[in-house]
């Protein structure tokens, strides 16, 4: 059964998936579709395998070597204070990374605890349309080409 990651991934290779920020050696680089913190991208393996330990070992380092070199062009494009990254897979059964900016001015309540504590029901959505997250977007994609 194709999860959302295996969706998105064939709508990159087509090239109707708006959020691709770059294509890599190991993947797709996308915005994510809640900006529950300014930035925040994953990374979608291509091709989609279940986890990490289903890539060889090459493919790892090349998965993990990008997605940190994600990590740096959101600092670069954000301010963020630093990058957390996560690879969960529990609820969406295929590999992919979240990166994470995380901010020194985010309420106590939430900046030293997982990302999941935010209530993503009441997160902005990515809107394409919106100037705002059309400059963030770009600010992406510069800063990660910057890195190739």
């Amino acid at each position: 059964m194709p999860t959302l990651i295996h969706q998105r991934v064939e709508l990159a290779r087509q090239g109707k998936n708006p959020t691709v920020l770059a294509r890599l050696e190991s993947g797709w680089a996308v915005i994510g579709d809640v900006q529950i913190l300014n930035g925040y991208c994953l990374l979608l393996p291509d091709p989609v395998v279940p986890t990490l330990n289903d890539l060889s070992l090459r493919e790892r380092e090349l998965f993990l070597r990008e997605m940190t070199v994600l990590g740096d062009a959101i600092l670069a494009a954000t301010g963020a204070a630093r990058i957390n990254y996560e690879i969960l897979g529990n609820s969406e059964k295929a590999l992919h990374a979240h990166v994470v900016p995380r901010y020194e001015a985010e309420p106590d309540e939430f900046r030293t605890g997982p990302v999941w504590f935010y209530d993503f029901s009441k997160a902005p959505r990515l809107n394409l349309e919106s100037p705002a997250h059309q400059a963030l977007k770009a600010k992406l994609e510069a800063a990660l080409m910057a890195r190739l």
